[in-house]
């Protein structure tokens, strides 16, 4: 099959719109791995993972964008992430049942959060009501309220395959309300089984034929997990010694799982005592000059 894990943007050069598509396969099956989720539970998670995908592709910096969502539903936490790497992640909590249904059915009263995290810069976020009918609809809000640009995502997924569809407005650039219009109106047209299964050239040659359409080159999309054993000791650092050694003594060892990837993290006695150890001061070099 063509176009699997990949990432691709397109461009109406004539208009000041461009569009971008994603289709997660292996990367979402290594998400679906890693936990067992529920089946509406999954398909907000696909949606968000393609959508995160797509929104990392607007911002140019080395960094990760984040979105989240919190809640006092069944679906109560939903946090996913990708890189400008091109390297996805996420994870969901949810309590049973969770029914189908929008926004609010789903998910309750919450909020929606865009986190921009650039390396060595403080992060920004923008939080969003958690309203619509679905996840792109409340991330479309995100736009019109924080970014005013003209901006819309279709987005599925099931157990297999996760995809999305993105259209914006440049923002250099305004395009005529009639243009937005028709290439809105074509992409409603989509179907989940053309986004999930098409070929991103032959899907967007029946929607856009007769537009005029810059195609650029394809990227690929992995899923991979931040976490390392220096982050997790780290943290147990942030945490402090005796919070840490009060763990210890009551269960032995000190377990960390990664609620993104499943790893477990295990420290024992040896190496707890040798994470808090002073550090070694090396003796003055005997070297003259």
């Amino acid at each position: 099959m063509k176009n699997s894990d990949t990432f691709q943007r397109f461009l109406f050069e004539d208009m000041g719109i461009r569009g971008e598509l994603v289709r997660l396969d292996a990367s979402w099956q290594a998400v679906l791995q890693r936990h067992t989720y529920p089946l509406n539970v999954s398909r907000q998670l696909g949606q968000a993972l393609a959508a995160v995908t797509l929104l990392s592709g607007t911002i140019k910096f080395k960094g990760a964008l984040i979105i989240q969502t919190q809640s006092r539903g069944p679906l109560h936490t939903l946090v996913v992430q990708a890189t400008h790497r091109q390297t996805i992640r996420g994870l969901a909590h949810w309590r049973d049942p969770v029914p189908e249904g929008n926004l609010s059915e789903v998910f309750g009263e919450g909020r929606l959060v865009l986190t921009i995290q650039k390396e060595g810069e403080e992060s920004y976020q923008g939080v969003v009501s958690l309203e619509g009918q679905c996840l792109a609809a409340a991330l479309e809000g995100y736009f019109a309220h924080s970014e005013q640009l003209a901006t819309r995502l279709w987005l599925f997924a099931d157990g297999q395959r996760a995809a999305g569809l993105f259209l914006q407005a440049l923002p250099t650039q305004t395009p005529t309300e009639e243009d937005w219009m028709r290439l809105v109106t074509l992409a409603d047209t989509v179907t989940e089984h053309e986004m999930l299964h098409l070929p991103f050239e032959d899907l967007l040659y029946r929607l856009y034929h007769e537009e005029k359409v810059r195609l650029f080159e394809a990227e690929p999309v992995v899923f991979r997990c931040s976490c390392s054993r220096q982050r997790i000791e780290d943290t147990l650092l942030a945490l402090g010694k005796a919070d840490v050694e009060d763990i210890l003594a009551e269960k032995g060892c000190v377990e960390v799982d990664c609620d993104f990837c499943n790893k477990r993290y295990q420290f024992d006695l040896v190496d707890i005592g040798v994470l808090f150890s002073e550090e070694i001061k090396s003796p003055p070099s005997s070297t003259k000059h």
